[in-house]
């Protein structure tokens, strides 16, 4: 049986340019849109990884799509080979099996593995540099903070307009008007 994997890192990424070959059922092609920084629960593939028998045959296209870090990618190719089946990254053209020892491709697979590990440790690091930089210009508020509707709704009841509201809270006018249209919380007085 041939199954594919695809994952990308979010939800608004597309999976479109990781091409599969064109036998695979589409049954049998699994899909994610998760991020592979945190090690390997994501459902999806460990459905496709449990689902292996011998002779199977799982297609990926990248290594990096497989996984982030070098330790995952060893770990999960292990497994693949331990359940008799053949794992293939398109893109790098390698193929691993429990058949073919090839010195060569497991070196090659820890190579790009360690690069895939690096460019998410770069990423990170460019994140945390701007971080920094907005902070230093004051410019970076933190993460979301959660919107306290009750002192939305005390300012809009003092005569505050939309406008005013936000800029008092920090928070976008299009909250205000989304809380004023969504109605008070329960056990709030006008």
């Amino acid at each position: 049986m041939k199954y594919g994997y695809r994952r990308v890192s979010s939800v608004d990424q597309k999976l479109d340019r990781q091409v599969l070959p064109g036998d695979i059922a589409e049954a049998n092609v699994f899909e994610e849109k998760i991020s592979g920084a945190r090690g390997t629960n994501r459902p999806e593939l460990e459905n496709v990884l449990g689902r292996l028998r011998p002779g199977d045959a799982l297609h990926v296209y990248s290594t990096d799509r497989l996984a982030r870090s070098t330790r995952d990618l060893l770990d999960i190719v292990e497994r693949v080979k331990a359940a008799g089946a053949v794992l293939i990254f398109e893109k790098e053209r390698l193929t691993f099996s429990g058949d073919n020892a090839d010195p060569m491709s497991d070196f090659m697979l820890t190579m790009l593995g360690a690069l895939a590990e690096m460019e998410r440790a770069n990423i990170r690091a460019r994140q945390l540099e701007g971080i920094e930089i907005a902070k230093s210009r004051g410019k970076y508020r933190g993460g979301r903070k959660r919107l306290d509707r009750k002192a939305v709704w005390k300012l809009l009841d003092a005569g505050f307009g939309p406008q005013e509201v936000a800029d008092t809270l920090r928070i976008g006018v299009a909250s205000v008007y989304r809380i004023r249209k969504e109605g008070r919380p329960a056990g709030s007085a006008p």
